[in-house]
């Protein structure tokens, strides 16, 4: 709530006597965000919150203990908050140990404290940045839209494009190499259109049309050597529902997977990923390079098949000395046995872990109310709901940090309507954390917003480049035009 008042206090200087001899109560505190028992990076900004029922709240204070060292703030109206300069003080040193936050109100005169709520500070930190896009919740009307970074260290965010001089276009796809803020690509739709791509402080235009390919090319997923995107090509059509819980549908009618070089501004493919008998969207490189993920359902007529399409997860060979895909395909994920369908597939960098999103049906599942998150534990091939982080919500995009220790994702979990991200802590098991949302400086901030969090992608450090840069490369230059590769050498064995 702008205007609000936060006093940063010793908790010597605010205790007395009357509020320390006041009552017990029985049950925690109700608060929003709901930050009790998360795991938060000892890197992130200070958690701002309020109690959901302060409306006859007199006055009301929270100790945060950690480490032998207390901070606490007065709040007014029940809304705390805790300056970042005692908030980093606190942190200082708590890597591995746990924060007991209690909160003590007056109410008609009488005091009561509630019994502390914990919070557990994980060993590793998040990358100090997440890239977004940010997006009105629908696909029927939009007019400006933009791709943010936000210090997740802090409460700054800032611009890295926004369509403001592009003609009020669609732009998206935003995608990076190995969490690298120097190696980025997204594409500029209609006005200027182009794949845009970033490589040590050099923009680049793509023109990646070509007469062998439905379309320009799609969703993106970098090769780590930073030489290769994998790209969907896809012809993709929405529809909007009246009486479905699920608004909105997103679907495709054809869709095939191919890998850009870029150095040679060429595309290449091979029978497994370029069928016509099949869909393939939504390809991941995996760490090291050799192997291609991605997902895979036979095709259909659409779309009046939309709710009986289902994507398999699978897995190609591919060899980047020799620019050669191997024959045959790895189902990790049957949809036609298991009768879900997979999407949004990511491995995590240390190559232990792929998550993915499923849901009942198709490929595009961030309007899907049923959709939630699943770990595959690459080693043993098991697969695991990740129930601590999942809601009665749409739970869609995610990413890896680059210590593969934290995610963000999205989800609808508030209010059904718009995605707000959530990051979680996974450890070397694969267990993951209660989720905390985003921490922002105004704890009614997501209740006034009135924009989605689209794609999430944790990022090392600031995208320097500017929307001006991105916009004077993509009206100025005409492109450089991609070519399909005719010939492709032997496949991998």
């Amino acid at each position: 709530m702008a205007g609000w008042l936060v006093v940063l206090l010793t908790f010597c200087a605010c205790s007395d006597g009357s509020r320390l001899a006041g009552r017990t109560m029985d049950h925690a505190p109700a608060i929003f965000p709901d930050y009790t028992d998360v795991t938060i990076p000892y890197n992130i900004a200070p958690l701002h919150f309020a109690m959901a029922d302060s409306g006859d709240c007199e006055q009301a204070y929270a100790a945060f203990e950690l480490d032998g060292r207390t901070e606490e703030v007065k709040a007014k109206n029940g809304q705390f908050g805790i300056s970042l300069r005692a908030w980093r003080k606190l942190l200082e040193h708590a890597a591995g140990k746990t924060m007991q936050v209690t909160l003590t109100v007056r109410t008609n005169g009488e005091w009561a404290r509630y019994p502390a709520f914990k919070i557990h500070v994980a060993e590793e930190p998040a990358d100090p940045y997440i890239a977004y896009r940010l997006i009105e919740p629908g696909y029927e009307v939009w007019n400006e839209m933009g791709i943010y970074q936000r210090n997740i260290e802090n409460f700054d965010e800032s611009a890295i494009v926004t369509n403001a001089h592009t003609k009020y276009n669609c732009m998206n796809c935003h995608s990076f190499c190995m969490q690298n803020p120097e190696m980025m690509l997204f594409h500029y739709r209609a006005s200027f259109a182009g794949t845009m791509r970033l490589h040590d402080g050099r923009i680049e235009k793509l023109n990646t049309t070509t007469p062998e390919t439905m379309s320009a090319l799609t969703y993106p997923s970098w090769h780590p050597s930073g030489k290769y995107v994998a790209f969907s090509i896809n012809n993709i059509k929405q529809a909007f529902h009246t009486a479905d819980r699920n608004r909105i549908e997103v679907f495709d009618l054809a869709s095939d997977v191919a890998v850009y070089d870029v150095n040679r501004h060429e595309i290449i493919t091979a029978p497994p990923l370029f069928s016509k008998n099949v869909f393939e969207t939504f390809p991941t490189f995996s760490p090291d390079g050799r192997t291609l993920y991605f997902c895979s359902a036979d095709s259909m007529e659409m779309p009046q098949n939309y709710t009986n399409i289902k994507y398999s997860l699978c897995a190609v060979a591919f060899d980047p000395e020799m620019r050669r895909f191997g024959t045959q395909v790895d189902t990790l994920y049957n949809a036609k046995k298991m009768k879900k369908s997979v999407s949004f597939p990511r491995v995590s960098p240390d190559g232990r872990f792929l998550m993915f999103t499923l849901s009942g049906y198709g490929n595009f599942s961030i309007w899907h109310k049923d959709a939630d998150l699943y770990l595959l534990h690459l080693d043993s091939r098991q697969i695991t709901p990740l129930d601590a982080i999942n809601s009665s919500e749409t739970e869609s995009y995610h990413s890896w940090s680059s210590n593969s220790r934290w995610v963000v994702f999205s989800s609808r979990r508030i209010d059904g309507l718009y995605t707000r991200l959530y990051l979680a802590h996974v450890d070397g098991q694969g267990q993951v954390s209660k989720p905390l949302l985003l921490p922002q400086k105004e704890t009614d901030f997501y209740g006034q917003f009135m924009k989605s969090y689209n794609i999430p992608e944790f990022i090392t450090g600031k995208v320097r480049k500017n929307s001006y840069d991105f916009s004077r490369k993509a009206m100025n230059d005409e492109g450089i035009q991609v070519s399909f590769a005719k010939k492709q050498g032997p496949a991998v064995k």
